[in-house]
């Protein structure tokens, strides 16, 4: 009998790229080797299409402009002088030296590209004392990349998404806040649908949020040039991170002069965001009001958020930098949804100020770094009845000052790298559905038990401006719903049944001894 063929899996790109990054474990801390990975491919991308670019300039006879900065800046590309080119760095890949010729590599090309200003690692690989070989490796794996090979699939940044994800799931809790889960950043863009004007986002991390929004304009047609994006993070090396993320989709972004903390140094005082998106530290303990923040114009109106949780200081602090039909949508611990004291006198007045449009609770499992159970917010500054043109497309909002929607999604969901869960696009079309149809006039919407419910203003004062959904959501009592005799009825003939079986097998096994002539007396 002929052996059946086996089909070996072809590895993809992002995996083959992850096994060479595992081998400098050992080597480098785990936490280390995302900068040293996400560096190089950055350094390679750049060099492809300055190469590119560099030839283009060739053919339109004008040789004599190859080294002019402006004629790769005009076309989107980083102009790399010859040590910071890709080539070189490959042909000296074996060298003892080759960590420092990175270094000057990437300094090289942050020096003669302004808008890459702060965003490369700093003398990152000398300080790291790699191993030469596992090094040259790394660097070989990378060079078999062709970043430039389908332009429509976004290699590069696939590699970069694969690889912030993978990193967040490596370094486990307490670390890899600089990554949220694509599906809920997705989410978050298909509810708020941030078409033209003004991105914010306070807490960006890697900058996952920009991302999807302008994959959000591709996927519907959008014009990604109708958006500007403005962002802050504090840690050093995600502010780097994030730079670079965008740099390689060539997204112009402002992140502050510097990697800063939003509260005690507000990078963006006068910004009016069309649009935010954001997924702040969850309870951000070491929070509390200096006597700089005590007067700070971003609670105005508000209580002075209580110390020792910052989630009402980033709702404040979001709500201070909306526009007057500004949208946002935010991730927060379920805890902000009950709190007492000054939160929930903050809560009240967000509610009575009719700014809160929706609460959706999130399945658990779903970020790679903790097992708290979270909520998205949307703020909205204007949910009274209007027309407004999206995209080309008219939407008629009814007015909705009188009512937040809940949504519980609890159990919606798939499964993912095991033990995790994320949204489907099924899923996600399901859920902006319901909400969309909600917001807008002659829509259909309707409450459906376990899943939406659109509460009024009274309701919520009923109970006390509570804002967990689950005191809203029609929970259905699937035990009161079940007919006991009919019940027991089917579990009579389910036994009757299963016991005439174990009667027929008990009077075969006896036959079958007495065959044999071993008869079991009983």
């Amino acid at each position: 009998m002929a052996k059946k063929a086996t089909t070996k899996k072809t590895k993809s790109i992002e995996e083959t790229l992850w096994d060479s990054a595992n081998k400098l474990r050992g080597t480098v801390e785990s936490s280390e080797y995302k900068h040293v990975v996400l560096g190089l491919i950055f350094l390679k991308f750049a060099s492809d299409k300055f190469q590119v670019r560099r030839q283009e300039i060739i053919d339109d006879g004008k040789e004599k402009f190859v080294d002019m900065v402006e004629f790769y800046t005009q076309k989107n590309v980083f102009y790399l002088t010859k040590e910071s080119r890709w080539s070189y760095i490959i042909a000296n890949a074996k060298q003892d030296d080759i960590a420092l010729k990175i270094d000057t590599a990437l300094y090289t090309v942050e020096k003669n590209n302004p808008s890459l200003k702060g965003a490369l690692p700093d003398n990152y690989f000398s300080r790291l004392n790699m191993d030469v070989s596992k090094l040259a490796a790394l660097l070989d794996t990378i060079n078999n990349i062709d970043t430039l090979k389908d332009q429509q699939q976004d290699i590069v940044g696939r590699v970069y998404e694969y690889f912030l994800s993978k990193f967040a799931i490596a370094e486990g809790k307490g670390k890899g806040e600089f990554y949220t889960p694509k599906s809920i950043v997705n989410l978050i863009a298909e509810l708020i649908e941030p078409y033209k004007g003004k991105i914010y986002d306070p807490a960006c991390g890697s900058g996952g949020m920009f991302v999807q929004s302008m994959k959000f304009i591709d996927s519907h047609n959008g014009n990604k040039k109708d958006v500007s994006i403005y962002g802050q993070e504090y840690t050093a090396t995600t502010y780097k991170l994030a730079k670079m993320n965008l740099a390689i989709r060539g997204i112009a972004a402002n992140l502050g002069d510097v990697p800063a903390d939003t509260f005690g140094k507000d990078q963006h005082p006068d910004l009016k965001a069309d649009y935010i998106m954001a997924n702040p530290p969850f309870n951000q303990k070491d929070w509390r009001a200096t006597d700089e923040l005590l007067d700070d114009p971003r609670w105005r109106g508000y209580e002075v958020p209580q110390t020792g949780n910052a989630n009402y200081g980033w709702i404040l602090n979001m709500v201070s930098k909306l526009s007057d039909n500004g949208v946002a949508g935010f991730v927060l611990s379920n805890g902000a949804l009950s709190g007492g004291s000054t939160e929930y006198l903050i809560r009240k007045k967000l509610i009575e100020n009719k700014l809160v449009e929706a609460i959706i609770i999130l399945p658990g499992s779903m970020f790679y770094t903790t097992d708290i159970s979270v909520s998205i917010w949307i703020i909205n500054n204007n949910k009274r009845e209007r027309q407004v043109k999206l995209n080309n497309v008219e939407k008629n909002y009814r007015n909705r000052e009188d009512e937040i929607l809940f949504m519980d999604l609890r159990q919606t969901g798939i499964p993912f790298e095991k033990k995790f869960i994320q949204f489907s696009d099924g899923n996600i079309e399901e859920i902006t559905e319901a909400y969309h149809k909600w917001q807008q006039k002659e829509s259909g919407y309707k409450n459906i038990p376990e899943f939406c419910y659109a509460a009024t203003l009274e309701e919520i004062r009923k109970k006390d401006y509570s804002l967990v959904p689950s005191k809203y959501i029609e929970f259905v009592n699937r035990d009161e719903n079940i007919n006991f005799d009919e019940k027991m009825k089917d579990l009579q003939t389910e036994f009757s049944s299963l016991l005439k079986d174990e009667a027929q097998s008990k009077t075969e096994l006896l036959n079958v001894f007495k065959d044999l002539g071993y008869e079991i007396k009983l």
